[in-house]
């Protein structure tokens, strides 16, 4: 209940609750009117139905009105007319005196008052009249009265009908009861039910609350419920959730990150710094000097590429997708290129190079620098891993709209549960982390990263000791190179 004091909750509910009080009250003014006008306008059916079947019956006594008006007849007619009816009955002449009514004759104290001017006005301009009155004297109370002209012959004379107001207002007040009624167990019943759906729709919202808070000190592991809904509150819980696994992957990327790098670092600066030590309080013999110093500078070098490599990284993660759209190279020229500078590598390791390339160029989307480092990296990790005196594969062709690279060398194959890691930054097999002092770990991280800004796939297979990288390129739709900005 607290909750639904404050805040979003709170807000809610009195929205609901007004516009229940709203639709109440609207609905009961509409309801009394309708009401009130209906019972009238039955009322009145039934008393002019009455009146008219009394002015009927009255029809016989016609001569007696003009000659005596006041036979017992008259009055007998309309006390039992009157006891059939439920109303009350007046007879007046042409000039609107009364003549007898429903009571009996010793009871009947209107016998001859006079009837108001307007009622008998009305009659005879309308043919009826309808109206709540007391007629002067006639009423000690106000009644509700039809009138219409007898059917005896011309200015015969008038029948007045009537029923006692407080009657007819205490049937409306029994409906107003039952309406009253009906509409406070529906606010009640809104009440409740607005609670509990205000509590539901809004406990997402105070998950959320309470799940950024654990995020802000660092705890990524609370999830918010969806309760199999399909409305927009489980889209937006769906993407809380999307948003806390990002931020949960990138929180654990960074500690991987910090960890691997300080790993990483660790190694050549201790080198460095032993040796340098050694170097300079005479423990390493003058001989020996130069040696001790060639290590230092391959460390320092390490470093440096290591350092390089971690700024491309910070470079290649800003692409997005969109730069590329409006940027196309000839493909075949990029891998041309990208073997040419390895070449003396490729050959000092005693390799040879089978390519299998189409003699027209192939025109791809995307940043021909960032392919091209892809490509540079592949033949490069090849070079590195390949068995001396084998060969290595480079194929380029096109197939149902995209460009496909293919580098295969034979050497080591790289074990199945390693297929996976391959592409993760500083990864190394145990192998590879004592013979290669060069690597430090980034270039397939440098490669995945280039492809997936490009939207691009890359496969990795390793059977037998032939291991296989494949990668693909959207074709682009023109045959010519877009130039890059600032080049």
């Amino acid at each position: 209940m607290r909750e639904l004091l404050s805040g979003v909750y709170f807000r809610n509910f009195i929205v609901i609750v007004l516009l229940f009080s709203v639709s109440i009250f609207i609905l009961g003014m509409a309801f009394a009117a309708m009401s009130y006008s209906f019972i009238l306008r039955q009322r009145a059916s039934g008393m002019t139905e009455a009146a008219g079947t009394a002015g009927v019956m009255l029809r016989s006594y016609a001569q007696q009105w003009r000659e005596g008006l006041g036979s017992v007849n008259i009055g007998a007619t309309l006390s039992w007319m009157s006891r059939l009816s439920g109303y009350h009955m007046m007879v007046t002449d042409s000039q609107g005196m009364i003549l007898n009514c429903s009571d009996n004759v010793a009871s009947c104290y209107q016998i001859g008052l006079s009837v108001p001017s307007g009622a008998v006005s009305a009659i005879n301009r309308n043919g009826s009249y309808r109206g709540f009155d007391t007629f002067g004297d006639v009423y000690p109370g106000g009644r509700f009265i039809v009138g219409l002209p007898l059917p005896a012959g011309p200015n015969t004379g008038y029948i007045f009908v009537s029923d006692d107001g407080g009657r007819l207002s205490g049937i409306w007040t029994g409906f107003a009861r039952i309406f009253l009624f009906a509409a406070a167990v529906v606010i009640v019943l809104g009440f409740v039910i607005s609670y509990i759906v205000i509590r539901k729709t809004n406990r997402p919202i105070k998950e959320m609350s309470d799940a950024a808070r654990s995020y802000s000190r660092g705890d990524f592991s609370p999830r918010v419920r969806s309760d199999g809904r399909h409305d927009e509150m489980a889209e937006l819980t769906e993407a809380f959730n999307v948003m806390a696994d990002s931020l949960e992957r990138m929180e654990r990327s960074h500690r991987e990150l910090i960890a691997n790098v300080s790993h990483e670092l660790k190694t050549p600066m201790t080198t460095i710094s032993g040796f340098a030590d050694a170097i300079l309080d005479g423990t390493v013999p003058p001989e020996q000097e130069s040696e001790y110093l060639q290590i230092i500078s391959s460390e320092t070098k390490r470093l440096s590429r290591l350092v390089r490599g971690m700024l491309d990284m910070s470079q290649l993660q800003s692409i997005t997708p969109m730069e590329l759209q409006n940027r196309s190279f000839d493909l075949l020229e990029v891998v041309c290129q990208s073997l040419l500078s390895l070449e003396q590598k490729i050959t000092s390791r005693g390799l040879d190079v089978d390519t299998v390339l189409p003699e027209e160029p192939i025109y791809a989307v995307g940043d021909a620098d960032a392919i091209t480092q892809v490509v540079h990296n592949l033949l490069d990790n090849a070079a590195k891993f390949a068995t001396p005196g084998t060969r290595i594969t480079l194929k380029l062709w096109r197939e149902e709209g995209r460009a496909y690279v293919s580098v295969a060398n034979r050497g080591e194959t790289i074990p199945k549960e390693e297929l996976p890691l391959i592409f993760d930054r500083f990864h190394k097999t145990d192998k590879s982390r004592s013979q290669d002092r060069e690597g430090v770990g980034l270039g397939l991280y440098i490669v995945k990263t280039i492809l997936d800004s490009h939207q691009s796939s890359i496969f990795v297979t390793s059977r037998d000791g032939v291991t296989t990288f494949v990668f693909d390129l959207k074709l682009a739709r023109n045959r010519q190179t877009v130039p890059e900005s600032g080049k």
